[in-house]
């Protein structure tokens, strides 16, 4: 039984080794490195107990599984005691990552600027606006706190880069404005 304990407990540490540097690295910019994501697609993302089954959870399972395993052996517990605190260190270490992943997801922004709220903000001209909503020019406003950067026609005269603008309506992703 010592063989399994070490070997989860090797394994649970290399494992939870490579997510440290990774993480440390930047290795999940563009998405979590490891599998949890692909797990919670399958059903509700907001279901906790999808993320018991993270490799983020599985990990910190089998590395304290390991060590206390190893820690009863060594301070001579009986086998079956060993395998009970064994069993619930594992299974708390995962309960705890699951909770704290969950509770970590919450806190995520969706980060979704929605231009419909640009109505009424000034905007400032970055590429030319023809006059008579015959193209599209670009525009600067902020919306939401953010600066973006989205198309923009005009009813009235051209406006020129540097020009300031009042955005008066939305038609999907071009913004109706007029000279301020």
């Amino acid at each position: 039984m010592e063989t399994t304990y070490l070997i989860c407990a090797v394994a649970g540490g290399v494992f939870l080794l490579l997510q440290t540097l990774l993480a440390a690295l930047g290795g999940h910019a563009h998405g979590d490195v490891d599998l949890h994501d692909d797990v919670d697609s399958i059903a509700d993302a907001h279901d906790s107990y999808l993320k018991l089954l993270s490799l983020k959870a599985i990990v910190a399972f089998l590395t304290f599984f390991g060590l206390t395993g190893l820690a009863g052996r060594h301070a001579g517990w009986s086998d079956w005691w060993t395998l009970a605190l064994a069993a619930a260190a594992g299974l708390l270490a995962l309960w705890l990552v699951a909770w704290l992943m969950s509770a970590l997801s919450h806190l995520q922004s969706r980060g979704n600027v929605d231009l419909h709220n640009a109505v009424g903000q000034e905007a400032k001209v970055y590429l030319p606006i023809p006059a008579g909503q015959r193209g599209h020019g670009k525009v600067l406003v902020t919306v939401q706190g953010r600066t973006v950067e989205a198309r923009a026609r005009t009813d009235g005269p051209t406006l020129e880069t540097g020009a300031v603008a009042v955005v008066n309506a939305v038609h999907g992703d071009v913004l109706d404005v007029t000279r301020a």
